[in-house]
């Protein structure tokens, strides 16, 4: 019997230590969890505000770039961050990482001139700007007619474009805005406009900001028109380039070799480079101004982790403006893929 109570008695604390070892499994492993995300949660704040501090370093860079050589110089001395490499800040060019406390950022700018603005642009460029999608002339026409009955103020609609009497019968009726975009999004409601169009490139060949600083501008709607019927052969993009008349692979890389190195100072310099035949065709498309508005794009990485985060904005830069600057438009914590995309 004595036997059998030591038998029973081992067994027993037996099972006493495999629950106590499954109970000490169970905590070690909630503990390693609650640490992990601690950590993670702590990468990603830090991230985040590298890209911030990235953010802010190209407001700075920009705001002296644009400001007059005395400003330029006082600018310099008040901000020690501005260094040897500040000359490569420039759109639409591959900028060094920056190293900044435990992680580093990576800036990209792009200028809205380079993209067509979706209230200024004339039917020939909103017409070119499709070239780089699969669509027949009459879809073509359909979608470039209804964006300009989109943003005129009439309900007089054009002969493939579209008015209220399109939008309100469709399934979900809305009425035709008959005013400017205020957002790139309004296109997935104009007609003609698929979300295979607008997500498969659309989106980042165009804009909606535009410099109502003017007053000229402000009275006389059809000189900016014209003016914004052109796009900035410095800061536009591949799929923008690719989009103007004769343009070719080959030449398209030929102008972001010519861009990496310094920026178009004259069209002469692009006649020259493309050819006369070429640049005749798109000389009516292509301007060397630029616009006051800057699209930013900051990722955030931590040292030795996969953590990173990004943020973008649009930025006026106006030196008019007691700040120099002012933000249009912000964009937070957005994935990696839409912050920073490959260098045109």
């Amino acid at each position: 019997m004595a036997c059998k109570e030591k038998g029973i008695a081992l067994l027993m604390v037996l099972w006493v230590l495999i629950l106590l070892s499954a109970i000490a499994t169970e905590f070690c492993f909630a503990m390693r969890t609650e640490v992990n995300m601690v950590r993670n949660f702590k990468e990603q704040t830090e991230a985040y505000f590298i890209a911030l501090a990235g953010l802010n370093r190209a407001v700075m860079e920009l705001v002296r770039n644009e400001s007059t050589p005395e400003k330029r110089k006082i600018l310099e001395e008040e901000n020690e961050a501005a260094d040897e490499t500040s000359q490569r800040w420039r759109m639409n060019t591959t900028i060094p990482p920056v190293p900044f406390s435990e992680g580093q950022f990576r800036v990209q700018i792009e200028n809205e001139a380079g993209k067509i603005n979706l209230n200024t642009a004339d039917e020939s460029l909103l017409k070119m700007m499709l070239n780089n999608f699969e669509l027949e002339e009459k879809e073509k026409s359909i979608i470039v007619d209804s964006i300009i009955d989109w943003r005129d103020e009439n309900d007089l609609h054009r002969m493939n474009g579209a008015e209220n009497d399109y939008y309100q019968s469709l399934p979900t009726p809305y009425e035709c805005k008959n005013g400017d975009f205020d957002a790139v999004e309004e296109l997935l409601m104009v007609r003609g406009i698929t979300p295979e169009i607008f997500y498969g490139g659309l989106a980042q060949m165009v804009s909606v900001f535009q410099d109502r600083g003017s007053k000229r501008e402000r009275i006389n709607r059809s000189a900016r028109k014209v003016n914004g019927s052109k796009i900035c052969i410095n800061a536009a993009s591949r799929a923008m380039l690719r989009s103007l008349p004769q343009m070719t692979e080959e030449l398209v890389q030929s102008v972001v070799d010519f861009r990496k190195e310094a920026d178009f100072k004259s069209l002469g310099e692009v006649s020259m480079l493309l050819g006369a035949d070429v640049y005749g065709a798109m000389s009516r498309y292509i301007t060397l101004d630029t616009s006051p508005y800057y699209q930013i794009s900051s990722v955030g990485l931590i040292k030795g982790s996969a953590t990173r985060q990004g943020v973008s904005m649009v930025v006026e830069i106006n030196p008019s403006l007691k700040t120099r600057y002012r933000v249009a438009q912000w964009n937070d914590r957005l994935p990696i893929s839409e912050t920073i995309r490959a260098t045109p």
